[in-house]
């Protein structure tokens, strides 16, 4: 007998382990040879010993059963505090003083479920997912999302890649439900359940113990993303505390990374949460967050990164003060972040009311997002669409009521989507460009004045002369009816525009895989040279898309540095060298920060930059100055005949000028007053 044998030479060697570790028909105990475990490790190997010793095969199963039930003891003295959360403590022993005396059953009765079983597969699939169950835990192991191209990231050339994306399985990814009982916890992910009326779309998991007492986990699968689970329990009203109604769930994933880009997607990578009085928040994208407390109650929390997302849904919500973790993996490993949750909800022991969950395992798609909430049986304000960031509020109502409508026309198209980039560019120019006209009239006005100006304000050379040579610039604008800050108010509205742009492109799916010209992937960057180690501020790689961005940066700023230097007059001229070096510093500062950005972001600014340079080009060559100056002087001579006072916000600049020039005239009259006492 092996066995036999093994055990003499751990009980001849027992005071030179330290740990033991005991397997016995699927059952796992460890025991420490300290202090504390020492007489543990004797007694789980002195049973072991006396049962294997002339074991004959009429008592072979008496004394494995008797094993088995000590093992279980020894386990459930292990676990049962270690398991328990302090507040189910508290709970046990209050009700222990309550109860007094009075039997409750042990949950021993447990022990055939966890060590008599077999793990056994279950495939719930339709044309949009695939979620293998295991009936250890009853819980989903594997996610496979279908229809998406799952990168291979160890062949950069995408020989590899597969037609579906594994969201997670069961070496990343892990859920628990546990049942505070007065004795002990009853760890779900512990049980072996059995499977029955199962199909493509649904399963029931039952687990029973020995006193029939039942847990219950039915799963169906709806037409696309979304999973209904019930929980109930039979039989168990005994075994828990008064008032004792939660269900402990502990979710934990160490989420993959999908895309090629992995500082960029590790960005958009959050665990996001749903409050029930509404909106949503998340934990850190960028540094370290372990059990951090929610305090309100929430509906959901999501395992998200950049394009795709599981998400646990409660009907009766999660309790205030949620645990959530989220911990960056280190760039190499193939993984982005650990998430971990630690939520409780409600349960109802007696059975008649299962806790009810549904699970989403599909892509971050605004429009997907929105169908499937209406699917949810819950009847509640779940804004599942929110798992795509669309930016601060008004940049998000930009994009929602805007971009959102304009995108799905397009790709409705079925046309490239860097083709979808360049029409949406083009279309925002056009709405844009009334209000670029009016700023490059306004600045050519300047412009063909500024010989005017510099005879007009000649005198004020001095340093102590400015504040009247910029009252006397702005009577001089005023009497030409020409505002200098007419030209800014519309580059101001389209600032807006860019940024909601600059939070949509990122988050687009759509783009996902998607190729243009030498472009692969618009949602990832596109290299044209890499290296096999990170260079500080620039990576592994230089990104084309981001070379011809910055480029054009370079190009449009020459051409909005000398219409500005047309127009300035005196000491601005000269201000205006020293913000060249500071315009120029821009693309050079774009190159660092958007080299790891996704190719279509780049590649949307280097079009929106061209078709800038290109408006600005042909109205420069359309712009006749000298009918522009005839028709200024025209307004001046009317001006004159019918003088009017300035309006406006010029009318209020040129009033806080004028209170400053007097503030000023005030200072140096007292000063010149404090001189003379002095000199006397």
């Amino acid at each position: 007998w092996s066995r036999r044998n093994a055990m003499k030479l751990l009980l001849r060697n027992f005071a030179k382990i330290k740990e033991a570790e005991i397997r016995f028909d699927g059952l796992t105990v460890i025991a420490g040879n300290n202090n504390t475990g020492k007489s543990t490790v004797g007694k789980v190997l002195f049973t072991l010993f006396h049962s294997l010793r002339n074991m004959s095969r009429s008592v072979m199963e008496e004394r494995k059963d008797f094993v088995q039930r000590f093992l279980w003891e020894i386990y459930m003295n292990n676990n049962r505090r270690a398991a328990m959360p302090a507040e189910a403590m508290k709970k046990m022993a209050k009700s222990r003083e309550v109860v007094g005396a009075a039997e409750t059953e042990s949950p021993s009765v447990w022990y055939e479920v966890l060590m008599k079983g077999i793990a056994q597969d279950i495939t719930l699939k339709n044309n949009k997912v695939e979620l293998t169950l295991s009936s250890k835990g009853a819980i989903v192991k594997k996610a496979v999302i279908k229809g998406y191209v799952g990168h291979d990231l160890r062949h950069q050339n995408h020989t590899n890649d597969k037609n579906y994306v594994t969201l997670f399985d069961a070496t990343s990814q892990s859920l628990n439900y546990s049942l505070a009982t007065k004795e002990a916890n009853i760890n779900t992910g512990d049980l072996y359940f059995e499977p029955s009326s199962y199909n493509d779309s649904t399963v029931t998991f039952t687990a029973t113990s020995k006193a029939g007492q039942t847990i219950t986990m039915q799963y169906r699968l709806g037409r696309d993303y979304l999973l209904h689970m019930n929980f109930s329990v039979k039989g168990m009203d005994g075994n828990f505390a008064p008032n004792a109604q939660t269900l402990y769930v502990d979710w934990k994933d160490r989420i993959f990374q999908q895309e090629k880009g992995f500082s960029f997607e590790n960005r958009y990578a959050t665990l996001t949460y749903h409050a029930t009085k509404g909106g949503t928040d998340y934990l850190s994208e960028g540094k370290e967050e372990v059990d951090k407390a929610i305090e309100e109650p929430i509906d959901w929390v999501a395992f998200k990164n950049q394009f795709f997302s599981a998400v646990m849904i409660a009907k009766n919500g999660f309790e205030p003060n949620a645990s959530m973790t989220s911990i960056p993996e280190e760039k190499g490993t193939g993984y982005l972040k650990q998430y971990g949750a630690k939520l409780k909800t409600k349960l109802d022991p007696s059975g008649r009311i299962p806790s009810e969950f549904e699970f989403y395992y599909g892509p971050n798609d605004f429009r997907i997002l929105q169908r499937v909430e209406k699917e949810s049986t819950f009847d509640k304000e779940l804004q599942l669409q929110r798992l795509v960031y669309l930016g601060w509020p008004l940049f998000r109502i930009i994009n929602r009521w805007f971009t959102l409508y304009v995108f799905d026309f397009l790709t409705g198209l079925n046309i490239n989507m860097g083709i979808v980039l360049i029409l949406i560019t083009l279309l925002l120019k056009l709405i844009t460009y009334p209000m670029v006209k009016k700023s490059y009239m306004s600045s050519a006005k300047m412009r063909v004045l500024k010989p005017k100006l510099d005879e007009a304000t000649k005198q004020f050379d001095k340093p102590e002369d400015q504040m009247q040579k910029q009252q006397a610039m702005m009577a001089e604008y005023s009497k030409y009816g020409v505002s200098p800050l007419s030209g800014c108010l519309p580059m101001l509205i389209q600032m807006p525009i860019w940024i909601a742009m600059f939070n949509f492109v990122p988050n687009a799916i759509q783009l996902r895989g998607e190729h243009f010209l030498w472009i692969k992937d618009l949602s990832t960057y596109d290299p044209i040279y890499e290296w096999g180690h990170h260079i500080w501020l620039i990576g592994d790689h230089i990104s084309l898309t981001c070379i011809l961005f910055c480029v054009a940066n370079v190009l449009y700023t020459i051409m909005t540095m000398r219409q500005q230097k047309d127009q300035m007059v005196g000491q601005q001229a000269e201000q205006m060298k020293m913000m060249q070096y500071m315009m120029f510093a821009m693309p050079i500062m774009f190159f660092f920060m958007f080299n790891d950005y996704s190719a279509g972001l780049n590649f949307y600014y280097f079009i929106s930059l061209f078709f800038s340079a290109a408006i600005m080009w042909v109205l420069r060559k359309t712009t006749n100055d000298e009918k522009l100056l005839a028709m200024l002087e025209n307004r001046y001579k009317e001006n004159k005949s019918n003088p009017k006072k300035m309006t406006g916000l010029a009318a209020r600049l040129q009033a806080i000028q004028e209170m400053q020039q007097k503030q000023l005239e005030e200072t140096r009259r007292k000063q010149n007053e404090l001189n003379k006492k002095k000199e006397k």
